[in-house]
């Protein structure tokens, strides 16, 4: 999946969609972010962050924080997060 394949779902009247499509963009972004550290780490990134590492670190706390907060609330609203494919 990609952000595009998001924006239906945003749009959507019911919030439950909107909810997925939240989940789907945060992780989509995580992943990303993930995978430069990964890449940067490995000597392998293909340009030079102007942010230092510690501010990336930050980020991706702060996303993996997000990530499970959005997952708490969708076992307390019902939402099945299980069909959303990332």
């Amino acid at each position: 999946m990609k952000l595009a394949d998001t924006v239906e779902m945003m749009n959507s009247s019911d919030y439950k969609e909107r909810f997925k499509a939240e989940y789907a963009q945060l992780v989509i972004r995580y992943y990303g972010l993930r995978n430069m550290l990964e890449k940067w780490d490995n000597g392998t990134l293909e340009f030079e962050p102007t942010c230092p590492r510690s501010t990336y670190n930050l980020q991706i706390k702060a996303m993996t924080d997000y990530i499970a907060v959005l997952e708490a609330r969708a076992v307390m609203e019902n939402v099945d997060l299980e069909d959303v494919i990332i």
